[in-house]
């Protein structure tokens, strides 16, 4: 793809508010879009209400002849509901990190950074986009079950405003004390390869919080879903799993089991297991996991990388 130029159409700008993207702040998102005002180009700047309307601007704008690119402003869950609203169509989106942590944008190699966002535009090169589907829901990064999804629960259900990382501390500590680790079943292409206590991730990408490298295969551009579980019954045991993936030696382990797949249903005989998508409080069980082969076309930096764990915890304090 040839880089965009203004009399191709107008850019679709979707933020999310409550990223804090629509401050009197300088930053990534009003900066880029006075870079691309100065270029020229006509910017109709779209406030979402909720992560439903952020989906019908993206389907709006998929649908119209004139726009040219859809930039979207948020964290994940907004990343998330424009690239279902973009889907099937051959709009690019590209994405302007906000929010706690944009793990889809740290995947892309994308950093809240001026110099970023003009090279990967200027330069135009894209690549296709798997999405997956859980009970119908899209997803763009990792599905969570168990000890993950309560986490995610309790930060959910305390929420008030913009979060960062410090209000993770908490639910996690409790829930570290608190998770009785329920018991898991996942099916991967119609073949049962677990039932037992244990933490389950599926996914498109290959990094989650802090960079920590889960599911090393991940390609969001294969059309596979990649599955990793830990077999956990213990605190003692999610003590090591921790240390081990932090050190990405998880993959190695007799306790974990990785494969890829297209089609997966995880489900528990605990009904109200807790799951998670993308950072937010996810469906009931069972639930039934699909990929969507080349969904979305994603505007990258050519040849970029994935931040790991130490480059996002400097990240974070900054």
């Amino acid at each position: 793809m040839s880089a965009i130029k203004p009399e191709d159409g107008y850019i679709a700008y979707i933020i999310n508010p409550k990223s804090g993207a629509s401050t009197g702040e300088k930053l990534p998102g009003r900066r880029f879009e006075e870079y691309l005002k100065g270029r020229g180009f006509e910017v109709r700047m779209n406030l979402t209400r909720s992560l439903g309307h952020a989906c019908e601007l993206a389907t709006s704008a998929a649908r119209d002849a004139d726009c040219a690119l859809v930039v979207a402003v948020g964290g994940d869950g907004t990343i998330r509901e424009v690239a279902h609203g973009l889907s099937g169509s051959d709009k690019p989106l590209l994405i302007v990190p906000g929010g706690t942590e944009n793990l889809l944008a740290n995947e892309l190699g994308l950093e809240k950074s001026l110099k970023t966002l003009t090279r990967t535009f200027e330069a135009g090169f894209t690549r296709d986009f798997d999405l997956g589907t859980a009970n119908g829901k899209c997803f763009t990064s990792i599905a969570g079950f168990g000890f993950d999804g309560e986490v995610v629960a309790e930060v959910s259900s305390n929420r008030i405003g913009h979060i960062n990382y410090f209000d993770y501390f908490w639910p996690l500590w409790r829930t570290f004390w608190k998770y009785r680790f329920d018991p898991i079943t996942v099916e991967v292409d119609s073949e049962q390869i677990f039932d037992g206590q244990g933490l389950v991730f599926v996914g498109n990408i290959s990094r989650y919080a802090l960079g920590l490298n889960i599911l090393e295969h991940a390609d969001y551009s294969d059309g596979l879903l990649d599955v990793c579980i830990y077999k956990c019954s213990h605190r003692t045991h999610l003590v090591k799993h921790s240390a081990m993936t932090i050190f990405q030696q998880h993959h190695g382990s007799r306790d974990v089991i990785y494969r890829q797949g297209k089609n997966i249903v995880v489900d528990s005989p605990n009904p109200e297991l807790a799951t998670e998508i993308d950072g937010d409080p996810g469906p009931y069980v069972p639930v039934s996991i699909s990929i969507i082969p080349k969904a979305v076309r994603v505007m990258v930096p050519e040849g970029a990388k994935p931040a790991g764990i130490r480059a996002q915890i400097l990240r974070a304090l900054k």
